[in-house]
């Protein structure tokens, strides 16, 4: 009898643990990875000094930027798309009586790319960029002397479309990317619209900046921006947009870790197009002029003496296949306290072609030459990572 009490007791407990285990939920499938991921920093810097019976001398002043840098990525089989925005505008006031509003940064910057995995970390890409600036570019002299427009939206842009190789590999929560295109073409761009043109035209011959009848806003720009090229006459002409192709390379880098975001492009182009001409300079009689080999053919066929010419050498304007166009940004930034950030970004340019007055050297002569741009903002202030 104790047997077989004993059985069925180890019976039913045999037959609940079943049906406990039956009756328990199965553990939920893992979740699939989002094949979209939204990446970033926007905020605000600000910064306020002010000086009372300051002996070391200077100006009360109050500045601010505000920034915003946005990845946008979708991953999902053999197919990559990558887009990001990048927009900046920083103003400042100084206590002064010239010039008390400057603007101190302006940038706006966007592009994507969409690629076809065809090996592992490799991907056949079509690439796409646009940038250009949101606000007038003026010098400020602060000396009561009027300020000069050089740039304005649209005057320059750059817009780059291509097709090429992508390498991408991430490594301890780093994005790594390697991007080449022997096929890329860049339109350069300084529009002026001609509504634009007579009104800040109106303006400099007004301030007594443009003593020139003929010199327009609108042939100011194009000359600061590089969008002009000579005929076969050796005269300058000016356009709004100028197209080349050329070889395209660009990197990224983009790591997170906690709080702490870095962001840092690398974009290089280099056109294969090659403005090389002879120049001889030559007396015709009107004054010494400087002729391009066809001009002197010209005027040897028409009975012209030009045996006294003097050769110069190479017209070169440096768009030329060999010389890059460099732009490298890097944004580092750290996030505490839920809303506080720290912001470290640095844009560093050198563009062939486009020529920046220099300081006066010891003489007072200014001189214009392909000049290295930089720019560092380091701030605190709102900011939100995500």
């Amino acid at each position: 009898m104790k047997k077989s009490i004993l059985l069925l007791a180890c019976t039913m407990c045999a037959a609940m643990t079943f049906a406990q285990e039956a009756e328990a939920p199965a553990e939920a499938p893992a979740e699939a990875p989002k094949p979209w991921k939204v990446s970033g920093v926007v905020g605000l810097n600000a910064n306020a000094t002010g000086l009372w019976n300051w002996a070391a001398g200077g100006n009360n002043n109050v500045a601010g930027v505000a920034f915003g840098k946005v990845r946008l990525l979708y991953e999902e089989n053999n197919l990559a798309w990558e887009s990001n925005l990048d927009i900046e505008y920083g103003l400042s006031w100084v206590d002064q009586k010239f010039d008390k509003l400057q603007k101190t940064s302006d940038h706006l910057k966007f592009d994507t790319k969409f690629g076809w995995e065809f090996h592992p970390t490799w991907f056949l890409t079509a690439s796409a960029a646009f940038q250009t600036q949101m606000d007038l570019g003026k010098t400020y002299p602060g000396d009561g002397t009027p300020n000069v427009i050089n740039s304005m939206i649209l005057a320059p842009s750059y817009t780059d479309i291509s097709v090429g190789i992508d390498w991408k590999k991430s490594v301890n929560g780093a994005d790594f990317s390697l991007y080449l295109s022997p096929i890329a073409g860049r339109i350069t761009t300084a529009y002026i619209s001609d509504k634009n043109n007579d009104k800040y035209t109106k303006q400099m011959v007004e301030a007594g900046v443009y003593t020139d009848p003929e010199q327009t806003f609108r042939q100011t720009v194009q000359e600061t921006q590089g969008t002009w090229y000579y005929d076969d006459k050796n005269v300058k002409q000016y356009k709004n947009a100028i197209g080349e192709l050329g070889l395209n390379f660009k990197g990224t880098v983009n790591y997170a870790y906690k709080d702490l975001k870095v962001a840092s492009t690398l974009t290089l182009f280099t056109p294969y197009k090659w403005d090389k001409v002879k120049m001889y300079e030559f007396d015709n009689g009107e004054g010494a002029a400087n002729y391009t080999v066809s001009q002197m053919n010209e005027m040897a066929d028409n009975g012209t003496d030009i045996s006294t010419a003097t050769y110069l050498g190479y017209r070169d304007n440096n768009r030329r296949f060999g010389n890059f166009d460099v732009d490298w940004t890097v944004m580092v930034s750290y996030q505490f306290l839920k809303c506080l950030n720290v912001t470290l970004s640095t844009d560093l340019k050198y563009i062939n072609g486009l020529k920046i007055d220099g300081k006066p050297d010891e003489k007072g002569v200014i001189y214009a030459k392909e000049r290295v741009q930089f720019m560092g903002v380091l701030g605190i202030g709102v900011g939100y990572s995500f």
